[in-house]
């Protein structure tokens, strides 16, 4: 996003992306570089789109997490939402619902606290530049659209045909226009069916024809970038962080989601956990201190605001391994597809463009 705004603000050349007076930005929620070349033959005009990537997203490679890189240009460790669920002041955060195990958390952590820095909607309108943000109705006032997306003009939708008429409007107005849309039905279909299953690759065909409709009708000096938030994996093998008394000793809280945990450990027990998650986790996973995925830079730049949020275990699975909890995700521990970890199907988005000139 801040590369756009630089697209339609004379700013310097990022990712490769041309000056424009209007840009929008469509992320297809659970559209992975490599799912994508894999299916091309159901995605031929998205195949075949300029392409200015692929990018990494931040880890964990989930939807909250990337959708606050996007909407304040940062790292995770900058703006401070470091998974699905995450502790910020002794109380486990669900960043997708903004939610926690008493309910409705945004007057205990008003989104705007936990996530001060300000959007790239924000900076546009400072620039007169107009912000749009079209996504699904329901997410108007949401705790993350508060958090990463605040500031823009938001227009809810229910389906393709509101979703393609608001972004072409918001492109279509006069002056410098930035715009954000987001669509959520692939990685729905992912998680319910497996990613490369009939169904999500149904709904990759329909996403495709989608992009070719907005680019045929882009306004004259307009450009349209696709990316995705993460990709995903098919998961076959499952640890139940609810149930193994081994994954339980020593743990207060678990965080993150079921192929990116997040562990905070009692008082004087992280040592013991480490060893624990290790030891049970093996090859399927990549286990280390908080401290070290700090030091490799898997959150990026840390604020010390955030450092308190910073887990004492961080396992970030591999292969088609992952950990869930049955109890307390009774839902998401069944699904076939997840995401959230540092492989290349997960990581690794596209960054494609049109433009009318």
């Amino acid at each position: 996003m801040p590369a756009l705004l630089d697209a339609v603000t004379g700013g310097p050349m990022r990712l490769d992306l041309p000056p424009v007076r209007a840009a929008a930005l469509l992320l297809v929620d659970g559209l992975g570089h490599r799912l994508l070349h894999e299916h091309a033959a159901d995605a031929p005009f998205l195949a075949a789109m300029s392409d200015h990537g692929p990018l990494l997203a931040g880890f964990p490679s989930s939807t909250s997490i990337s959708v606050t890189s996007l909407g304040t240009g940062l790292p995770p460790g900058t703006h401070g939402t470091l998974g699905i669920r995450f502790r910020v002041d002794g109380t486990l955060l669900d960043s997708l619902t903004w939610t926690s195990d008493a309910g409705d958390a945004a007057e205990l952590l008003p989104p705007e606290t936990v996530q001060p820095h300000p959007t790239v909607f924000e900076r546009a309108v400072g620039l007169d530049v107009g912000a749009t943000v079209v996504s699904a109705r329901a997410f108007r006032t949401s705790g993350l659209t508060r958090s990463a997306l605040r500031g823009a003009d938001y227009r809810g939708v229910g389906a393709f045909g509101d979703l393609a008429a608001e972004l072409l409007d918001a492109l279509g107005r006069p002056g410098p226009q930035l715009v954000y849309g987001y669509h959520s039905d692939l990685d729905q279909l992912g998680h319910l069916h497996g990613p490369g299953s009939t169904a999500w690759r149904w709904q990759l065909r329909q996403i495709d024809r989608l992009v070719e409709q907005l680019v045929a009708e882009l306004p004259a000096g307009a450009l349209l970038a696709v990316t995705g938030d993460h990709g995903m994996v098919r998961v076959d093998r499952r640890y139940d962080a609810d149930t193994d008394p081994d994954l339980q000793a020593g743990v207060a809280l678990v965080g993150g989601d079921p192929r990116a945990r997040l562990v905070y450990a009692d008082d004087g027990a992280a040592d013991d956990v480490l060893a624990t998650w290790r030891g049970v986790l093996g090859e399927d996973a990549w286990v280390l201190t908080g401290a070290e995925v700090v030091d490799r830079g898997w959150f990026g730049a840390l604020d010390d605001a955030v450092r308190p949020r910073v887990p004492d275990v961080v396992a970030a699975l591999r292969g088609s391994a992952a950990v869930v909890r049955t109890e307390g995700e009774r839902l998401l521990s069944r699904l076939p597809g997840q995401h959230g970890s540092l492989t290349g199907d997960e990581h690794v988005v596209p960054l494609l463009a049109a433009v009318r000139t």
